[in-house]
This record gives structure tokens, sequence and C-alpha cells, in this order.
């Protein structure tokens, strides 16, 4: 049996893009040193999968940034503001992904959101009226060229006509299908190059069909893919889809003339039945998503035998495939030399995702005639689901037993509580803050590695961060900020550091994964029953409110975050996982509290990451127990405690009431990359708790003007009642500089007071 792959990681095992994209970024290295690098991990990606036997190897996967926003590149959806700057075709693609600001212009990136369900981010392409969608280029058939030069054939990626579409953002009177034609022909243009280059394979990407789509939706993809399969040449073609089933559209997709058609059997809750009931064209290869791309648990071969054996009844030809691209996966387990043998021997990274497919495809092959039961690779793999060594915990499951309904309402409520809380905090009306973090700079990083190697003493690492706390709230004084924060300086990152205080946890060394253009994490592995093992915040939120007169918020990781932004368990629901969580940082909460912080921050930066990405699941499979978990967590304090929330880079106006139920008294939000379009629907819902809509983008280097944020505050001002608004960046400034963060928030400051001003008159 052949096997596929979608995509594969390319930020380099010890994320040597990153690194050499950030030294571009500042001029250390010029655009032919980072092309060269790029080369070079591309080379490596293709002959690590030619090795491990992959039929189909993609190409054209790899970007510098963002896959999306290479796509829209291809196609000339550039806004003018960008291509006026007079900037290289690299340093125009890093503009439109970071903004730029300086001796030719000044413009911000384009809006950045969530890939799907996934902690990925992918940069929104902005259309439009006037925009001619045309190729751009050819960057796919020069990466097809780049890896038949290898001698390795390739099928030639790139995020389908219809998803690219349906993901832009359209700032005039005109919508997707009046680009319906112009993204065809440049499509079109696009295949023949690659025809004409001796390409076999194209695959388009499409898991916008994976979401409920309407009657518009169906004709808008038929009318494209009918023009574009007529026009196919030589190519094959390959429809891919992943995250989830195409129960709407299933009949239309297999009744068009693909050459094959990539189904999710992972998180496609309703592919194996589509299939079953409405059978397979015989005429068309089946590409069977059934090796997790997303999670990092072996796969159970005995499991993935049965579906491919039922399969084999109702499908002709079928293609093993990865679930989705494997760039949601760190690189290799050979890097982590830590963890024992015991708790490796359960995962697989991408390079042993393919060591899978390959091993799969042999037991597949001797199925047909041999025993599979007596092949060693199956014999180790089902040696692995017969229990994990200490991964149950009695007290913690007794304890979510014992949860009751009333654990999860706040009393009293939000209008008599935002009362007391105005008489205690006195903050003044539009008051500043943080949403937490402050620079991680080179000498934290530095003295968290000297911690981690035994090059210093507990005591003198504490010393260290209590100087940088000290630091940074002196920092904000003279800001004149009015709610402060520590500033995070003991934190690798916000879920690993509470992980590595939580029970039930394992940690990696290099399990790096990219979550947007440079940024990388390294997500924590749940792998047993979760509860705290020790205050975790509480030494530092005390020291620093022993630094100031001023309101010091706690800060803390929501249970929702923690879980979606881990490598969540497979032997339990993620439900009860999270409940888990809710409990160890419920106990947070009230210490903390306990100690005399009178606000609180639990950030759910990740809450919409597993909303189920059809409508009608929101709340039978997500919903309603993602947002009462929130409220177990700060249902016991007392009507002073001042319970914070963050949200970020997501789209969050079709859950506002889900999101109000939370029950918190402030939520920030990350709004200015997607131009404030949260508030129409913070107004249109009534919203109740106080906001504070992010006045500018963080994840750029660019210093926003005092009269740009006050410009935003007064669009805010008109959908939000002065008394409810906070005065915030949009989110965490770990990643940015101390001196562009400091000009940044100096101007937050000046443009809060200037609307005080305004408001006094």
């Amino acid at each position: 049996m052949k096997t596929s792959v979608i995509g594969y990681p390319r930020i380099g095992k010890n994320r040597e893009l990153k690194f050499a994209s950030e030294k571009f970024f500042k001029k250390e290295i010029t655009e032919e040193e980072l092309k060269s690098l790029a080369a070079e991990l591309r080379k490596e990606n293709l002959f690590k999968q030619k090795e491990s036997g992959i039929s189909f190897i993609p190409s054209n996967d790899f970007s510098f940034y963002d896959n999306v926003l290479d796509t829209a590149f291809l196609f000339n959806i550039i806004p003018s503001r960008y291509t006026t700057l007079g900037l290289s075709d690299l340093e125009t693609y890093f503009a439109m992904a970071r903004g730029y600001q300086g001796d030719k212009g000044n413009v911000k990136a384009l809006a950045m959101k969530k890939w799907f369900n996934t902690n990925y981010h992918y940069i929104v392409p902005e259309i439009d009226d006037d925009i001619e969608i045309k190729l751009n280029g050819a960057a796919p058939v020069d990466a097809y060229k780049e890896a038949k030069a290898e001698g390795i054939e390739t099928k030639v990626v790139i995020v389908g006509p219809f998803t690219l579409l349906k993901l832009a953002k359209y700032t005039g009177t005109k919508s997707a299908k009046d680009f319906a034609s112009q993204i065809t022909k440049g499509y079109i243009e696009l295949i023949s190059k690659l025809s004409d280059a001796g390409a076999l394979w194209i695959e388009f990407d499409e898991p916008s069909l994976v979401k409920d789509l309407d009657s518009e939706d169906k004709v808008l993809f038929e009318e494209i893919y009918k023009s574009l399969l007529e026009n196919k040449k030589t190519l094959k073609v390959l429809l891919q889809t992943y995250f989830g089933d195409i129960r709407d559209i299933y009949g239309e997709v297999t009744g068009l003339d693909f050459d094959g058609i990539g189904l999710d059997f992972i998180e496609g809750r309703k592919t194996f039945e589509l299939v079953k009931t409405n059978g397979f064209p015989a005429d068309k290869i089946l590409f069977a998503g059934l090796v997790n791309g997303k999670n990092i648990w072996k796969n159970n071969y005995a499991r993935t035998l049965d579906t491919v054996k039922e399969l084999k009844n109702i499908a002709g030809e079928i293609v093993l495939s990865t679930s989705c691209s494997l760039l949601h996966v760190p690189y290799t387990l050979e890097s982590e030399s830590k963890l024992s043998a015991d708790y490796l021997d359960h995962f697989a990274f991408a390079e042993e995702k393919l060591t899978e497919l390959n091993e799969l495809s042999g037991l597949i092959d001797i199925s047909a005639s041999g025993n599979v039961a007596a092949q060693v690779s199956f014999i180790d793999n089902q040696k692995l689901f017969h229990g994990r060594k200490d991964s149950k915990d009695e007290a913690v499951q007794e304890r979510v037993a014992g949860i009751k309904d009333s654990d999860y309402t706040r009393l009293p409520e939000f209008h008599e509580r935002e009362k007391v809380q105005k008489e205690k905090l006195k903050l003044p009306l539009f008051p500043t803050t943080t949403i937490g973090s402050f620079p991680q700079t080179q000498d934290v990083r530095q003295n968290r590695q000297k911690l981690r190697k035994g090059l210093i003493s507990v005591e003198e690492y504490t010393e260290f961060n209590k100087k940088k706390i000290a630091e940074c709230i002196k920092l904000q004084e003279e800001i004149g900020l009015d709610v402060i924060v520590h500033g995070e300086y003991e934190r690798n990152d916000m879920v690993e550091y509470f992980g590595e205080n939580l029970a039930g946890y394992v940690f990696t060394e290099k399990a790096w994964v990219q979550s947007y253009g440079t940024r990388c994490v390294k997500p924590p592995i749940i792998w047993g029953d979760v509860s705290r093992k020790k205050p975790i915040t509480v030494a530092w939120s005390k020291y620093a409110k022993s630094c100031t007169d001023k309101p010091v918020k706690g800060m803390l990781t929501g249970p929702v975050t923690i879980l979606n932004w881990s490598f969540p368990r497979e032997d339990i629901s993620i439900k009860e996982s999270t409940l888990q969580i809710a409990l160890a940082i419920r106990d947070e909460v009230l210490d903390l509290e306990a100690n005399g912080i009178d606000i609180i921050q639990i950030d759910e930066a990740a809450l919409r990451e597993k909303l189920p990405l059809r409508k009608s699941d929101w709340y039978s499979e997500y919903l309603d127990w993602a947002i009462p978990a929130f409220r177990l967590v700060h249902s016991g304090v007392k009507p002073e405690t001042q319970i914070h929330t963050h949200m970020c880079y997501s789209e969050f106006t079709d859950i506002i009431p889900a999101i109000d139920a939370m029950d918190a008294d402030v939520i920030t939000f990350e709004a200015s990359r997607s131009d404030l379009q949260i508030l129409d629907s913070l107004k249109e819902n009534d919203f109740q708790t106080e906001v504070g809509p992010g006045v500018y983008d963080i994840h750029s280097p660019r210093v926003p003007s005092v009269e740009e944020i006050v410009n935003a505050l007064n669009a805010m001002r008109d959908r939000i009642d002065d008394s409810k608004l906070w005065v915030n960046p949009d989110c965490g400034l770990k990643t940015r500089g101390e001196t562009e963060t400091k000009a940044s928030l100096i101007n937050l400051v000046k443009a809060a007071n200037i609307i005080r001003d305004d408001k006094r008159k």
C-alpha cells in the first residue's frame, strides 16, 4: 500500500528557520543567506521522507511564515499599501505578515487568526474590490523542480482556491463569488506551468469543506473545480481535506473528476459513515487519513488495520495518509535525551509517524495473505495499549466525580460584584494595564538556562527574578499604568510553566512546534491524571505586591487553554482532563486571594481552539463543559476579588454569549489586528462583562502612535460604555523588545489620559 504525507514541519529540528528569519529582520544576514538556509531545510525534509519510503512526498509545503500568506502572495492578493513601500518581494511578504515601520513607510500587518481547530495561526488574505487576482510568480513550480533536481518526485501542495476565498477578508462590496472566475484562471495557469514542468500530482488543500456549508458555498466550490478539472492537462488532482468530515458536500466532491480524494478518519466523526453509506468511486484513489497529524501518541495498529480492511471492501485503490499536515507535531524523538523509554515508546513525532506509515503499509500488505499478529512491529505496538504506568490517580478522579452543580456558579451576580469592586479598587475611568508578560530578554533566558544546567542555585535564580520584577514594576509606575503585573520572568511558556508544577505532565527538551511565523512553542504532554503539587505563582505575586501600592494582577493560565495547548491524553475524554486541570487552577486562585491578590487574570487564549468546526456541535460537544470548567476555577472567590480573562487571535464574534457566560469581571480581547470587528458583536449581544479590546498589535515590532490609539479608543467608546472600557495591548509582551515596549506603553497611557480629559469636558 502506498503512503502519503500532507505536509511536513519546516522550522528545522533546532528552529534554524526561526533564528535565521529573526537575523534577517535585524539585517544581520542577507536575503540570499536566508533563502540558502531554507533550501537546506527543504532538502533535508525531502530526503527524510524519501528514506522512510513515503510514496507521495509533498513539495511547496515549506513557508517562510505561513502557507496561506504564500498562496495569497502567489495570486497577487497584495494590498496596495504594501506594494507602494518599494520593498523586495520577500520584504513585502514579511511586511504583510509582521507590519513595517521604517524609512519607506509605516503599515500594520494583515490580520492573523487560528488555523481551524489548531494552535497554528494563519495570515488572513485581504481582498479589495479593485484587486486583480492572477498568478504572480511560480513558487510551487520552483519547489517541484528543486525536489526533482534531487531525484525526488513530489506532489505539489497548495491551499485550494475555495479555502483561500473562504478565509479571506473582503474590504469592499464584493464577496468570494465575485472573484471565483479570476482565481480559477490563476490556478489553471499554475496547473499548466506544473504540467509543462513534468509534475504528476497536485494536491489542493480544502479544509474549509469540513465546516458548515450552505447551497451558495457548494455552488462556488463546484463552479471553481469543474473549470479547474477540465483544464488539469496531464496532472492528476488530489482534493485533500482535514480537521473533520465533508458531510455537507460528499456527494458533490465524489462526483467531480478528481483523481484522488483525501479524507480525515481521525477528526472526521462521520467520515467512515459517509464512505460506508454512500460508497466511494472506483475510479478515484482514497487517501485515507489514519495516522494522526495533530497528536503525538503512537497509532494503534490493530484499529487502523481494521479500518483499512473495511475500506478495502468499499473503495478501490487506497493510499495510507496522515490525517493532516505534520506541521502540528514536533520533528523527532531523537532530540529527546532525558525522557525514559517508558514514556518515549508511547510517542510518535513527525519522523516517527513516517515510520508508522511505513510499518502500517507493510502490515496491510501482509494482511492480504499472512499473519499480521505474528509480526514484531505489530506485537510491539500492541503492548503500548495495555495501560501506562503512573497515569491514574484515584484521589483526582474522586474529586472530579464530587463536583456539584453549585460549584460552577459564582455569587453574587456580576452587577453586584461590579459595584463592590469599583468601590474597593477605586480605579480611574479607562483603567490601563497590560496582558501580563513583559519582554523575555536574553538575561532572563540565560538565568533560566543556568538554573536548568545547575550553574546557579535556586536562591540565586530567585533573587535575579525578584530584581527583574522590581524593575518591571518601577517601569510600569513611571509609565503610569493603573494595574500592575509582575512580568512573568519565571515562566518559559504560559502553559509549560504550569504543567511543570502539576502532577500528570511530562516534558520534552526540543519538541518545538510552530505557532506562527517565527514563534515556536513546546507543548507539554498530559500523561496522566492532573493535580496541583504545591502553590505555583503565589510567592511571585506576593513579592510583586510588596513592591508597589498599586493593584497587582495575579497571572494564571486557564484550564481550557492548558488542555488545548498541551498534547492531550487519548485514553480519557478532554472534558475529564480539563476538569482535573480546572480544580488544580481553582486551588491556585483561592491561594492568591488568601494572600491579598485582589485582581486575578485567568487566561483562556485558546478557548475557541477545540470548538467544533460545525456550529451544530458547539454546545453538545464543547461549550457545554468548557465554559463551566472556567467558572469552576473562579466560583469560590469573594465578590470584591476581580477576575479577568484574556483571549486572542481567533474569531470570537459568533460565541459572544458563551464568553459572557464565563462570568468573568473583565475580559481582554485581541482586537487591533482584526480592525476591532468584535466591537459590534459585543454591542449586539449586550455584553455585560467589562472589556479591554486590544488597542495595538504586539505581534508587530512597530510602535503605535498616540493618535492611532486614541482613534481606536474612540471607536471602542461608540460601542462600549465608558464605565466598562479598559485600555490595554492585545496580548502579552513576552516576544517584544524593551525599547519598543516602553514606547508603546507610554503612548497607550497618553492616549488613555487624552480620552479621560475628553470625558471630563
